[in-house]
Parts: C-alpha cells; sequence; structure tokens
C-alpha cells in the first residue's frame, strides 16, 4: 500500500465523518465538505491504485529488458537504435522505412 492509497481512505473516512455530523446537526456546509472530502479521498485513493498497479506491471518488463540488455548487448544496442530512428523520424514527419 502506499502513500497515495493511506491518505485518500483517511480523506474519505474523514468526509464520511463529516457529512455524517453535518446531517445530524443540520450543518449544511459541514455536510457539503464531507461529501467533498470524500470525492477527494476516492480519487486519491484510485490515483494510488494506479500507481500500485502501473508498479507492479512495470517491474517484471524492465527486469526483462535487463535481462536482454545483458545477455545480448549488440542486439540491444542494435534495437535502441531502430527504435531511435523511428522515433525521430516520426518527430520530423517522415515515415519509419
Amino acid at each position: 500500500m502506499n502513500q497515495d492509497q493511506i491518505e485518500g481512505a483517511t480523506t474519505d473516512l474523514t468526509g464520511k465523518v463529516k457529512e455524517t455530523f453535518g446531517n445530524v446537526t443540520g450543518d449544511q456546509q459541514t455536510q457539503s465538505a464531507g461529501v467533498a472530502d470524500q470525492i477527494t479521498g476516492k480519487v486519491q485513493k484510485t490515483f494510488g491504485d494506479t500507481k500500485e498497479t502501473v508498479a507492479k506491471t512495470a517491474a517484471p518488463l524492465a527486469d526483462k529488458a535487463r535481462k536482454f540488455a545483458n545477455d545480448r548487448p549488440f542486439a540491444a544496442a542494435a534495437l535502441a537504435g531502430v527504435v531511435g530512428l523511428a522515433i525521430l523520424n516520426t518527430l520530423r514527419g517522415k515515415k519509419a522505412a
């Protein structure tokens, strides 16, 4: 669990408490602030979830790329060169050969 997930869950919970307190006391401003906090918390938690998923997905791919580069340095250099030329040609508006 990362920091964004923890903070998002905490903000969401705080928002629920504020909303309930606002409902009980009839304070519309506190109730609205609670709803806003819940939305903010949910967004932050979702962002944290996304970061976690990307980290879990990207790590094995990076390990495979690192292993390929170590096992086949010349092939890796050639592949990097081809990809680099394709990117440069794309940025200049030319089609890759």
